[in-house]
């Protein structure tokens, strides 16, 4: 089945204001037979967002409104396209019982779901580690290396895929190896240790029986040029066969779907070969 996992809607308050249903209509000229709308869920109340325009998420009070739509759109194409209903949620260390909350409280209505780490907790402070190469620096400075930041991000990884967050937590890992956004301006000091700290956190999806959100937005971005996880890490986690979900992680219209063939590649041969519709 072609399907495009990590979508993100208007509700973005970083994203565009495209219609769900051009997303929907996108979804249906590419050939996909699914698309899951995994809007950032809000965070903690009592977490204060640390990017400059404090719009990481959807705004609690739009939660309500961003269902409806999602049901509304899914009911419209039902008969071209499924579409499912479904959040980012962000693992933050230390609100674990608030992102329990929200699961519990919506988690009978949610179709799909991804769980990402976007902050750290370094210095006394959380950073969000992809709004921006200052923002990562400072992020450098407080964990204090590159290699230091790496090592964090994976062991929050970690800490994500273990943590007791209720019965409707995502079992999509999302973008694991988003910390290397801006690899170009800060190269990983080893790509081995890079690969054998993703090795052990592997292990822990593998034991889990969780799947890997195979990201392809790290092709867009200036700084990066590689999908999340890149080949080498993604080829691992094939050989342990932990499912690798294709998503786009658009946030426009126009990048629903984007770079799919780099997925097909990789997969071809695997099981988990979808059945493309591209011509």
């Amino acid at each position: 089945m072609k399907i495009d996992a990590h979508v993100h809607t208007p509700f973005c308050p970083h994203g565009s204001r495209d219609r769900l249903s051009r997303y929907a209509e996108r979804g249906i000229q590419l050939g996909f037979e699914e698309l899951t709308f995994t809007e950032h869920a809000p965070l903690p109340e009592t977490f204060s967002d640390p990017v400059p325009n404090k719009d990481s998420a959807l705004p609690a009070d739009q939660v309500e409104a961003y269902i409806k739509a999602v049901q509304e759109v899914k009911k419209e194409y039902s008969g071209e396209i499924k579409i499912n209903l479904g959040f980012e949620v962000d693992y933050i260390e230390g609100f674990e019982k608030e992102t329990a909350a929200f699961l519990n409280q919506y988690g009978s209505i949610i179709d799909d779901s991804i769980l990402s780490v976007h902050f750290l907790l370094a210095g006394n402070a959380f950073h969000c580690l992809d709004f921006s190469p200052e923002g990562f620096k400072n992020l450098c400075l407080a964990a204090g290396s590159i290699s230091a930041a790496h090592s964090l991000y994976y062991r929050t990884v970690g800490k994500s895929i273990t943590a007791d967050l209720g019965d409707f937590k995502p079992k999509r890992i999302g973008h694991i190896t988003l910390v290397h956004k801006f690899q170009s301006l800060f190269p990983v000091p080893s790509a081995e240790k890079d690969l054998n700290d993703l090795d052990r956190l592997l292990d822990l999806v593998k034991e889990k029986g969780y799947e890997l959100d195979y990201n392809t937005a790290g092709l867009r971005k200036e700084y990066c040029k590689t999908p999340y996880p890149y080949r080498e890490a993604a080829e691992l986690a094939l050989k342990k066969k932990i499912p690798l979900v294709y998503g786009s992680d658009a946030h426009a219209s126009a990048d629903l779907g984007a770079d799919y063939h780099n997925y097909v590649s990789l997969i071809s041969g695997s099981p988990q070969m979808p059945e493309s519709k591209e011509k």
